[in-house]
């Protein structure tokens, strides 16, 4: 089916279109490409941090958001703090699903399949032993992470499933889970 007329007959909310007419501008002058994105993160008592996102560079310039996005991060009251936001880890989840549920959507809205309705559940494993110093040889991040996925949709099992799979070999976030990222972490 023409793509104008895909676009015509399913609706995700995913512009397929734009998203295309971006590929071909960057494929055309990748130094636009090349983006960094950030966040800034303030202590505020305990384990509670407040962080903020505003603005990145991409296109060849600055960016600005239109609006500050605001996160407040903690650990739960089990761990003696005060549980004012998710913590760290569980915002790497909210992260990884978020993109791959978005990704779902665009793939979904390329290939012409409807969507009803889309719910992830995720779970990461993780022995806290490592993290408190308890034992050296256990790792301080998670040990697995599981993805579950319900997707009401147009479209058969295997279509779905390859829906996933193809979010999952595009997700940015995945990528980050999953391959050895380089970190510098210094002081100012």
């Amino acid at each position: 089916m023409p793509m104008a007329a895909a676009a015509s007959t399913v609706k995700n909310g995913v512009n397929v279109e734009a998203l295309i007419a971006a590929r071909e501008a960057l494929t055309a002058t990748p130094v636009a490409a090349q983006f960094k994105w950030r966040a800034a993160c303030e202590w505020k008592n305990g384990t509670h941090s407040h962080s903020t996102v505003e603005g990145f560079y991409g296109l060849g310039a600055e960016q600005h958001r239109k609006r500050t996005f605001k996160f407040d991060a903690d650990h739960p009251e089990v761990f003696a703090s005060e549980d004012k936001g998710a913590t760290p880890v569980e915002y790497v989840l909210v992260g990884l699903a978020s993109c791959l549920t978005a990704g779902v959507a665009a793939i979904a809205q390329h290939r012409n399949i409807q969507l009803r309705v889309v719910t992830a559940t995720i779970e990461g494993d993780m022995d806290l032993q490592g993290i408190l110093g308890i034992d050296s040889d256990v790792r301080n991040g998670f040990g697995g992470i599981k993805v579950s996925y319900k997707i009401d949709a147009d479209a058969k099992r295997e279509d779905l499933e390859a829906l996933v799979a193809q979010s999952q070999k595009r997700s940015a976030v995945y990528d980050i889970v999953t391959n050895p990222t380089n970190v510098v972490v210094e002081v100012l």
